[in-house]
């Protein structure tokens, strides 16, 4: 059997998130480098990616190849870093927060066994294709149907649909039920999907020099494997979980979510002392961070010189329309549930 690198990738990066993915990843021993596509202008989340180089040999940092941080729309430049004919690549977004502790040998085993695949993405637990799969294979009940496209109004759109749906995940992982999801391989046809974990061969990728053009999603789930006559497939054996889409973040943030799967991780991985020593490590890196000052002394005494400027601050009240308190009645009573 041919050997390969193995090579996580992240567009990166949320601290908030990352904290959790992180020590993850690193404590995987078959994951030989971890590429940290930088792919913001925080100056805390920057300096968090710069001391997390400094804890692990594995991680490295890799700057946008053009020169520019424009958010999604720069992600497409970073595939040219991606593309070792030697080596197999794992994207997992930044705000994947829960990894099946199999996931690696899982996905590496399926994508060399099945090299004729464009891409292979994991069964995502919030990615909106992935939930018409669980719904269709009756993994679970709603009462609405979710459509087979990654901007579905319930799948993509629904915060509150997402955090039941966290819930009920978070539910089969304590309890140690969730491998009843599995539901093997499936085949994706002509429908871009939301790529929160895809797994590609570098060799595929040199092909066209890993140029990725615009919308970085589209092209890598429809347009390019359109051009190559290829399809990709979604391995539904293993597991991994998206926070959420910016949709549904609002309404998550007022949700324990965050600090649920926080939980459900260290009771995983809580006997990996690896994972413990990384996890410990990451939490004195933040605390370090949210401690340094990352405002020039000049920007200081304009945000000052404002705050003095507007010492009475007055509440601003939105009152409801009646329409609006019966409609916020009615949708507490009728809420629907995940079964």
């Amino acid at each position: 059997m041919e050997k390969y690198k193995i090579v996580c990738v992240t567009p990166a990066g949320r601290r908030r998130y990352m904290q959790y993915l992180v020590p993850q990843i690193l404590s995987s021993k078959i994951v030989d480098r971890y590429d940290i596509w930088v792919n913001t202008k925080d100056p805390k989340d920057l300096s968090f990616l710069k001391k997390l180089k400094k804890i692990n040999e594995k991680v490295r940092l890799i700057e946008q190849p053009d020169g520019k941080v424009v958010g999604n729309r720069s992600i497409n430049a970073f595939f040219k870093q991606a593309m070792d004919e030697d080596t197999i690549y794992i994207r997992l977004d930044d705000d994947i927060i829960w990894i099946e502790p199999e996931f690696f040998d899982k996905i590496v085993k399926f994508r060399i066994d099945n090299p004729q695949y464009f891409l292979i993405s994991p069964l995502v637990i919030n990615n909106a294709l992935c939930t018409f799969i669980l719904q269709t294979e009756k993994k679970f009940r709603y009462p609405e149907y979710i459509k087979a496209t990654c901007f579905d109004q319930i799948g993509w759109k629904d915060g509150e649909f997402a955090h039941q749906l966290h819930l009920w995940f978070i539910s089969k992982v304590k309890n140690g039920s969730y491998t009843e999801l599995y539901c093997g391989p499936k085949q994706i046809g002509l429908n871009r999907f939301s790529i929160n974990s895809i797994c590609w061969y570098g060799k595929t990728f040199k092909e066209f020099d890993g140029i990725v053009l615009d919308d970085e999603e589209e092209y890598v789930s429809v347009v390019k494997p359109t051009e190559l006559g290829k399809v990709s497939c979604f391995y539904c054996d293993a597991i991994i979980a998206h926070f959420a889409f910016y949709t549904q973040r609002d309404h998550l943030d007022r949700t324990n979510v965050l600090e649920d799967y926080s939980r459900i991780v260290k009771l995983i991985y809580g006997t990996n002392d690896e994972y413990k020593k990384l996890s410990s490590d990451i939490q004195k890196i933040l605390i370090e961070v949210e401690n340094e000052n990352h405002i020039s002394k000049n920007n200081r005494k304009r945000i000052n010189s404002r705050i003095n400027a507007f010492k009475i601050l007055i509440p601003i009240v939105r009152l409801k329309s009646v329409d609006e308190i019966k409609k916020r009645i009615f949708n507490n009573k009728e809420k629907k549930r995940i079964i």
